[in-house]
């Protein structure tokens, strides 16, 4: 058996298609690596206002007379956003100032407008207004971001106060249960600001407000929330989303780690993702030609004829196929570890990746290397079936066309399908194999796609696959007439 496999593993590698698939491989890699580091890394801030909306804006307002009645509410509301856009002109687009002049400025300029264009026209609070605006641009002028972060903290504390006053005077039941949830919901507000302060947060786009923003959603989502055991299916879904989100990015709060940067670490991390298609074509190619081809050559006579029977043959051929599985992902990560170290460096190899582990409840550190092995072994199901599927195809049919092209299909449809049976809740489907061959689904506890499944029924669902593939596979081997060929 060894002998065999060690031919066929010759056979496969003298072919230059293999090296061709490889080469396309390391190109991809290659290019993948430099798109993130030189383009998607780089593409600057958000672009908050634009010349021409501008222009546009002062084109709209040149239509409108505030003193009529019917243009009044309109003038103002353009003269707002005009006024608001036109101060946000005095700052580089990646500054703070630009991410808090809408929330801290528009509401009073937009105050200042309605005195002075709106039916009950007042100079004097316009004024005042005005001085209010003037003393929040001082601030944004000197760079004092603090003071919108303390602005923001005492807001927190004002409302929780009156939420607090308003709880101790309320006896309706349901109006109480309100004002808890508001309650909670400001105590967040709070929490926010003063990891803001306490973590010299200053307001912008990086990965660090964006933690402080899903933050906050993701702990609101978890507010209310229903007796865990109560809740439906999709709720448990949904609560274990929002329980992982929230605290990952707490940790990245609190730890300051950039947990979604596309460098060496982040392709890792979603390896199968970026590269899983290449993996998938070089098995395919290989499983979908390694019986076929022999029928198509003639040269299965010359294999028939060796001191073997036609089970270890096949046999043979068929372990073959699972170790070029292993071969591919192997190839495959050492392109990456290459590329990506040449063109990102290694650093990123020690932080960790962050997962919520639903059966400690609590959040796991993972190093990367060992997390990428854990999405190996949660694959293999899936790389063994279409690895199979296209074996078995080009066995019985002896046409590696039709093998190599059913089995991609095989990979690039079930997300669709699957999507479609989870959305519409078709309970027979949780026993078709496509709902069951990627095991990530179950990893760290969380709930899979359906519920009633788990990791041993999917393990026995795709075993199960797998033999009804593989026996009528070596019974057609055993019996095809090879005489005419």
């Amino acid at each position: 058996m060894t002998s065999l496999i060690k031919n066929e593993l010759i056979k496969i590698f003298k072919k230059k298609a293999i090296y061709i698939t490889l080469l396309v491989v390391l190109a991809f890699v290659i290019l993948t690596n430099c798109i993130y580091k030189f383009f998607l890394n780089n593409t600057g801030s958000y672009s908050y206002y634009s010349e021409g909306y501008i222009e546009y804006l002062k084109e709209e307002i040149a239509k409108l007379d505030p003193s009529k009645p019917e243009d009044t509410k309109m003038y103002i509301e353009v003269k707002t956003n005009l006024d608001i856009y036109e101060l946000m002109q005095k700052y580089e687009n990646d500054s703070w100032q630009i991410k808090v002049i809408q929330e801290n400025v528009g509401t009073y300029i937009n105050e200042k407008n309605t005195y002075l264009y709106g039916i009950e026209k007042d100079e004097s609070k316009a004024q005042e207004t005005q001085n209010k605006i003037d003393e929040i641009v001082k601030k944004l002028d000197n760079d004092d971001w603090k003071y919108f972060a303390n602005l923001e903290l005492t807001r927190a504390n004002k409302n929780l106060e009156e939420l607090q006053k308003s709880k101790e005077n309320t006896v309706d039941k349901q109006e109480l249960q309100e004002i808890e949830i508001s309650i909670e919901n400001a105590k967040i507000d709070k929490e926010v600001a003063n990891y803001r302060i306490e973590k010299q947060i200053k307001y912008g786009n990086d990965y660090l407000n964006q933690a402080l923003d899903k933050y906050e959603v993701y702990s609101k989502n978890l507010i209310g929330s229903k007796n865990y055991e109560d809740m439906e299916y999709n709720e448990k879904q949904e609560y274990q989303d929002s329980l992982k989100n929230k605290e990952i990015n707490k940790y990245i709060i609190e730890n300051n780690i950039d947990d979604n940067k596309v460098d060496l670490r982040g392709i890792l991390k979603s390896f199968f993702s970026e590269y899983g298609l290449f993996i998938i074509v070089i098995i395919v190619m290989i499983a979908g030609t390694i019986v076929s081809e022999e029928f198509n050559k003639g040269t299965v006579k010359l294999l028939l004829i060796k001191p073997y029977s036609r089970t270890k043959i096949i046999l043979s051929k068929y372990l073959t196929t699972l170790i070029m599985i292993f071969f591919a992902i192997l190839a495959s990560v050492l392109m990456e570890l290459v590329v990506g170290g040449i063109i990102f460096g290694l650093d990123s190899l020690s932080v960790p990746v962050l997962e919520y582990n639903f059966n400690t409840n609590q959040l796991e550190t993972i190093n990367i290397l060992a997390y990428l092995g854990l999405q190996i072994l949660t694959q293999l199901p899936m790389l063994i079936l279409l690895a199979t599927l296209a074996f078995a195809l080009s066995t019985i049919f002896t046409n590696s066309a039709l093998a190599i092209t059913i089995s991609l299909l095989g990979y690039m449809s079930p997300n669709i399908i699957n999507a479609l049976v989870i959305q519409y809740k078709v309970e027979f489907m949780k026993y078709f194999v496509t709902m069951n061959w990627d095991l990530k689904q179950y990893m760290f506890g969380a709930l899979p796609n359906m519920e009633g499944m788990t990791m041993p029924f999917s393990i026995i669902i795709s075993l199960i696959y797998l033999f009804i593939m593989l026996i009528p596979t070596f019974i057609i081997f055993k019996k095809k007439n090879i005489k005419n060929i």
